[in-house]
């Protein structure tokens, strides 16, 4: 199961090809005819480790192929790429006797920055600019059933705007689609989100469940969203013990974070505030 940074938009695009056609068309205005289909290119004719790109969709109309979109990930700036994306392009149009386009997935404006800097082939007019996506590019997500038929959409553009005016709208709507998936798909994509969500929209997402009242679907989002709501609370009580300097043992320390009680760990917080002794909040 893909984990990485790396990785993790790329099983996006494996998923569900329809996102590389809605990320062209929403950020860079660009259409391509045909319908998007996965598949698997490897260049290494002559070179194993330099010509193997990550993912690659490719857009039929009946039986004729029209274009095909080169998929990178990219976490950083590498020069080296500069001279291998041209060669994923031009092997591709040469295979396939189709246009190609190069989509490079960043996950900041530094590094999308950085690798969309234009490459001189060096013959004259004859210059590649990689089309560079980073999350702050894709619009806010905000509609939860537009959410549910594109959550990777959803997923990729919700950590840069989850802090922004439209945070409780785009919180919920992307915990709603990714509620609607089945199997691995749903944790691995939680997963990922978390890791990019600030301190406080995590805390948004604990606080809208509460308050909206949305009853969780799957199995795994109720155990996450309970476990994140316990973690949040049991942080609590902890911060108000120590925010009246009274020392917290080892076991009482290991008995809180281990609470999953919500309820439970309310009620402790509220006697965090009056005991003399962190023993007394199991009395």
């Amino acid at each position: 199961m893909p984990t990485s940074a790396h990785e993790l938009p790329l099983e996006m695009v494996r998923n569900r090809p329809e996102l590389v056609p809605t990320i062209l068309r929403t950020v860079f205005d660009l259409d391509i005819l045909g319908e998007p289909t996965i598949t698997s290119e490897n260049f290494a004719d002559h070179n194993p480790a330099e010509l193997r790109c990550d993912a690659t969709v490719m857009f039929d109309t009946g039986d004729e192929r029209t274009h095909g979109v080169i998929v990178e990930s990219q976490q950083r700036f590498d020069g080296g790429k500069q001279h291998s994306w041209p060669a994923y392009i031009a092997l591709l149009r040469l295979r396939h006797k189709c246009g190609a386009t190069l989509l490079v997935l960043c996950p900041d404006e530094n590094s999308a920055r950085r690798c969309a800097a234009p490459i001189d082939m060096g013959h004259p007019n004859w210059v590649l600019e990689p089309l560079t996506v980073h999350p702050g590019m894709l619009p806010p997500i905000t509609d939860p059933d537009q959410a549910a038929r594109m959550p990777e959409l959803a997923v990729l553009s919700a950590p840069a705007h989850a802090d922004g005016p439209h945070a409780s709208a785009v919180v919920s709507a992307v915990a709603a689609a990714i509620d609607t998936l089945t199997g691995d798909t749903g944790p691995l994509y939680h997963d990922y989100l978390r890791t990019l969500l600030s301190d406080a929209a995590r805390k948004l997402l604990e606080d809208t469940v509460k308050t909206t009242g949305y009853e969780w679907q799957s199995d795994f989002a109720k155990n996450h969203i309970a476990e994140g709501r316990a973690e949040g609370e049991a942080k609590s009580v902890l911060l108000v013990l120590e925010a009246r300097d009274l020392a917290v043992p080892d076991h009482v320390r290991e008995r809180i974070t281990a609470c999953t009680d919500t309820d439970q760990l309310e009620r402790w917080i509220q006697r965090a505030a009056t005991i003399d002794h962190a023993d007394q909040l199991f009395d």
